[in-house]
């Protein structure tokens, strides 16, 4: 994670960019100082291919935890099991075991 600091052009101690890594993917965020007419939106999501009933369920017991379930986790024509959820920061996941 870094941080702005003292004087930059965003708040200080905000994220100017940070990088983690989900089931093998590696993703980089950051905190945009500009304003913007958007916001987050179902219609882009994350896609994550779960290995296990235990890395679903807590995948989704996780993300799940403040946030808004936009598909219960359960079996579907699609998927054996499947999830879509909304973070509590308003980031959507859909959760897919292989």
């Amino acid at each position: 994670v870094q941080r702005y600091g003292k004087g930059g052009p965003a708040k200080e101690g905000t994220i100017l960019v940070a990088t983690f890594e989900l089931n093998g993917s590696r993703f980089a965020c950051s905190d945009s100082y500009i304003k913007h007419e958007w916001d987050f939106t179902p219609g882009v999501s994350n896609w994550v291919e779960c290995t296990s009933e235990a890395e679903i369920e807590t995948l989704f017991a996780q993300l799940s935890k403040g946030g808004n379930v936009l598909l219960p986790l359960g079996s579907y024509s699609f998927s054996p099991k499947f999830a879509f959820v909304e973070d509590r920061f308003g980031v959507s996941w859909q959760l897919n075991m292989k």
